[in-house]
């Protein structure tokens, strides 16, 4: 068991409806030694490929990005959902439905902010039925520039997003990956991978 899927174990709660709750450490307070961690071992797991951007998308995404650009020293962008007075018309825009608020959003980046012939490594916290994933594809690929992988926190399993990615030919990789979750005993099941995780390994600082 990897250092992620410890703490979930340990700091998750599990909600009804296939909803796991990290917002105690991930996407609602941020602990920072596990976010550090997540940005070593993405690294690690992406080592030799080519990376001249970070891309995610608002806003949990945000502060793995950001960490993983510290590591890489490459700029970081994340798409934006909604609009605002000094949003730009000249943007890439492609849509994702989001299963938190049940919504179809428009997300964007404005031009300038992406090139072609970049080599954009995209991240995020979570990944399930890969809307979000899509939509940022989509983006770069408007763009000119070309995906170097996805790297994600944690993925749910059970649901077809990950699966969908790598059959598309990306190069996925997921820190924890749940394949199934008991709401009523609490309990998580997580998928083997190859021993390439940090393990209990502490990273105290970038």
């Amino acid at each position: 068991m990897n250092f992620l899927e410890e703490k979930i174990i340990a700091d998750g709660v599990i909600k009804q409806g296939n909803i796991l709750k990290v917002d105690s450490f991930l996407n609602h307070q941020i602990d920072i030694d596990i976010m550090r961690q997540i940005a070593y071992e993405l690294k690690r797991r992406f080592k030799g490929v080519e990376v001249n951007k970070i891309l995610t998308i608002e806003a949990s995404g945000i502060a793995i990005a950001t960490l993983l650009g510290n590591l890489y020293d490459v700029p970081v962008v994340f798409a934006k959902k909604s609009e605002t007075a000094n949003s730009t018309d000249n943007k890439y825009v492609s849509q994702a439905y989001s299963f938190t608020h049940k919504q179809m959003n428009n997300v964007f980046i404005s031009r300038p902010y992406l090139h072609a012939g970049e080599k954009v490594l995209i991240v995020d916290d979570f990944l399930a039925d890969g809307q979000a994933m899509h939509a940022l594809i989509d983006i770069v690929h408007q763009a000119g520039g070309e995906v170097a992988g996805i790297g994600i926190a944690i993925e749910k399993g059970q649901q077809k997003g990950g699966k969908e990615l790598r059959e598309e030919g990306y190069h996925l990789e997921s820190i924890a990956i749940i394949e199934s979750m008991d709401w009523e005993n609490q309990t998580i099941h997580f998928r083997e991978q190859p021993e390439h995780d940090l393990g209990n390994t502490q990273i105290k600082a970038i």
